[in-house]
């Protein structure tokens, strides 16, 4: 009895130790996954474009490049500041969510948070730029439009929460925000599986129009999910939720 209640005291949590070995481990499998697929699609999809003109990627057809390598000057240049804006906040996020960071290194985890939350606020404007612009047509400006316009929101959110010290409402919107960033991995996996739908429903195969109803899908289906997640993480932490206000 003496050694099960020494036990109960010293392990966290007051349980079993290794319960909560077990649930230490879980949240760094998760950050270490959600790093590496960060630096992945950075590595892979974003430095391409450095690479060389967009008319030269498009005759490669590399990305986006075939359908933004007629539009303006101006569009082609927010497309590649979203693109760095994107890939910064896209890493440096990930980072903010290291718990050693926060607590071995607070100065270090606060600068990161500016340089990402300014990531953000770049990568959001000229997100509304391309939006426009986007192969999806109709579908892809309003799906990434209203991506970048949730972007912006919950990262200004996010800052007047810190601005008020109010630590589990910016931890919240923060959750919220990096869902959001997090759609530039998300819509890589979507665009595979929804390439590879037909053939698993049975249906003819084609190539071009194959991709085309994959990524009608991709400008709601790379974000939304994300942000159910999302909520339902910050609700299983016990921070702020958000709810609608109750009507009448």
């Amino acid at each position: 009895m003496t050694r099960l209640a020494h036990t109960v005291r010293t392990s966290p949590g007051g349980g079993d130790p290794r319960i909560a070995a077990l649930g230490r481990v879980g949240p760094r499998i998760a950050w270490t996954f959600v790093l590496l697929s960060a630096l992945a699609i950075v590595g892979f999809s974003a430095a391409p474009y450095f690479t060389g003109s967009l008319r030269a990627l498009a005759a490669q057809e590399i990305g986006l490049a075939p359908a933004y390598a007629e539009t303006s000057v101006l569009v082609q240049g927010a497309l590649y500041v979203h693109i760095v804006g994107g890939s910064v906040a896209l890493i440096g996020g990930a980072l903010q969510f290291w718990r050693g960071l926060r607590e071995r290194m607070p100065r270090v985890h606060r600068w990161t948070g500016r340089v990402y939350l300014i990531a953000v606020g770049v990568g959001g404007v000229t997100g509304l730029v391309i939006a426009p612009s986007s192969p999806a047509g109709y579908v892809g400006f309003f799906g990434f439009g209203a991506l970048a316009v949730l972007w912006l929101i919950t990262g200004w959110r996010a800052y007047r929460a810190i601005r008020r010290r109010d630590i589990p409402s910016h931890q919240a919107w923060m959750i919220r925000n990096y869902a959001l960033t997090y759609a530039a991995v998300t819509l890589r996996v979507w665009l595979p599986l929804l390439l590879l739908a037909p053939l698993l429903l049975g249906q003819p195969w084609e190539f071009d129009s194959a991709f085309a109803n994959a990524y009608a899908a991709v400008p709601f289906l790379s974000w939304l999910p994300n942000l159910v997640f999302a909520e339902w993480l910050i609700r299983r932490r016990g921070l702020p939720s958000y709810r609608l206000p109750a009507s009448g």
